[in-house]
């Protein structure tokens, strides 16, 4: 495990570095740096040898970044079709799949045109399944603007849409070219979203990088406040962290499952409030990552001090750590959960902690227990 450094104690370097996810033909690149948008028709390009492509953003991103990346293509030789969807977690469905997929193929793409997925995690999990399914599959390339994208969603090649039964339902594993993290486009976003990105960069720390943690508990309001060192710091280490585990189980078949700390909880969470602007995902997976924590007190498999620590921590810095009021009973939140895409023959799987740092899959929780739980939360 790397060593992590201080910001104000060691020198982090602002200019371009790469992460490499490591997939054999089908590896790519992550490049983090400042104003990657100004220059990714010059990085696109190689992609779209008939230099067409196709880039799916939505409205808030594109008043932000458009007539930058719009420039950067044309530059580059490059004639888009530029398709907007409505902003926030409705754009994640089979309505706006359908809709994307029609103007695709009204505009004539064939198997060289790429996708590119140009904002959040909603964007590029949409724009990630219509590259998947578009004539059977068409390049892609990522370029997140969020916080949670950079440091998570545009990693590792999971993309779908959410289904009245719950969220990412629908989808496919289909990896990117290339992923381009433009750290500028942090400076633009609400404080609620970088912190609700942040709470996936927590994630990490708390499955297997304990240093890390200790990191972002001393330097986690110098990245919320904006300091570009502390920032470009936590997304390379969350690049790093899931590049190395997606290398290792890309579709999920045993580890990568850790990356869904919090998820389990978060989902239901999310699915009881209507995938709306009421919980954000980041929001939820914070509260979930609390539950799961102490889930793993109850069954006294976890120190109640770390347990304290990961929520006192997340509530420092103006993260939920409690489910919000009204959003229904145990059996409604476990009967969500039941429809979790991580269910196995028959039973939910949760990711549990010996500590802080040592997250474990766990997929034969007594349901009782996990209704208690819930149950007194509630009730808090």
């Amino acid at each position: 495990m790397q060593k992590e450094t201080d910001a104000n104690e060691t020198r982090i370097d602002l200019m371009m570095e790469t992460v490499r996810v490591a997939l054999g033909e089908r590896g790519y690149d992550i490049s983090i740096a400042p104003g990657l948008i100004g220059t990714a028709g010059e990085a696109i390009r190689p992609f779209s040898p008939a230099g067409r492509l196709v880039v799916i953003t939505d409205e808030t991103v594109d008043g932000l970044h458009g007539a930058t990346l719009k420039a950067s293509l044309a530059a580059a030789g490059l004639q888009p079709l530029w398709l907007d969807v409505p902003a926030g977690e409705g754009s994640k469905s089979l309505a706006m799949l359908e809709s994307l997929l029609e103007r695709m193929l009204a505009y004539g793409i064939d198997r060289g045109t790429p996708v590119v997925g140009f904002g959040g995690g909603v964007v590029g999990d949409l724009a990630g399944f219509a590259a998947a399914v578009a004539l059977r599959g068409l390049p892609f390339v990522q370029l997140p603007t969020t916080l949670l994208a950079q440091v998570d969603s545009a990693v590792g090649g999971k993309t779908g849409v959410n289904a009245r039964h719950g969220k990412n339902l629908i989808g496919a594993f289909h990896q990117p070219r290339l992923v381009l993290a433009d750290l500028v486009t942090l400076d633009t976003l609400p404080h609620r979203q970088v912190l609700a990105g942040y709470a996936e960069i927590v994630k990490y720390g708390a499955i297997d990088r304990p240093d890390f943690f200790a990191w972002l508990e001393r330097h986690g309001t110098d990245l919320l406040a904006g300091n570009p060192a502390a920032r470009a710091h936590a997304v390379r280490t969350c690049c790093e962290a899931k590049a190395a585990i997606v290398a290792a189980d890309e579709r999920e078949a045993g580890r990568r499952a850790l990356l869904n700390l919090g998820h389990t909880f978060g989902h239901a969470l999310e699915a009881a409030t209507g995938f709306g602007d009421r919980l954000l995902h980041g929001e939820a997976v914070a509260i979930g990552m609390v539950l799961a924590f102490d889930l793993s007190v109850r069954l006294e498999l976890c120190p109640a001090a770390d347990a304290e620590r990961v929520r006192r921590h997340l509530a420092a810095v103006g993260l939920p750590t409690m489910p919000p009021p009204g959003v229904g009973s145990p059996d409604e939140l476990l009967a969500h959960m039941s429809r979790d895409k991580k269910v196995s023959a028959g039973r939910i799987t949760f990711i549990l902690a010996k500590g802080l740092g040592n997250a474990f899959i766990a997929r034969d929780v007594d349901v009782a227990e996990v209704a208690g739980l819930l149950d007194q939360s509630l009730a808090a």
